[in-house]
């Protein structure tokens, strides 16, 4: 009778555990990042990144369909083209090499009030990266 009731216990907990498992997962499953993307469509912006252990960083300004990039006192110009709210694809407008004639599709995955977060791939590659990039006032 000891061994009956033991596992009679043992069961109820398992069902208990696989219910309150449930619940967690049902409720992280409905958690959406903030995701104002209208905010980020236009403005001044800076983007860091590490490459080969050394930060660099990278300042754009959106205006209107174009995009100036600031690199190393040097500027490049692409083509924006808006897909929707949160996501849009860039060209460059004069490239140097057939590197730079490859489109870059960016998405913005969350924003914070002056921060967006996103992942770019050149259009056709499966291989994304992430990046965060900060709004300037």
């Amino acid at each position: 009778m000891v061994d009956t009731c033991n596992f009679l216990f043992f069961v109820g907990m398992i069902k208990k555990s696989y219910y309150i498992i449930l619940c967690v997962f049902l409720f992280a499953s409905c958690y959406q990042p903030e995701r104002n993307c209208k905010l980020f469509k236009e403005g001044k912006f800076e983007f860091t990144t590490t490459v080969d252990g050394e930060e660099i960083t990278t300042t754009f300004v959106r205006n209107k369909g174009i995009e100036i990039d600031y690199f190393q006192g040097k500027s490049d110009t692409s083509s924006v083209r808006w897909i929707n709210d949160c996501e849009y694809i860039t060209k460059k407008i004069n490239p140097n090499n057939m590197a730079e004639e490859k489109s870059v599709h960016m998405k913005i995955l969350s924003t914070t009030d002056d921060t967006y977060t996103f992942e770019y791939n050149f259009v056709g590659d499966k291989k994304k990266s992430r990046g965060t990039a900060t709004k300037s006032k």
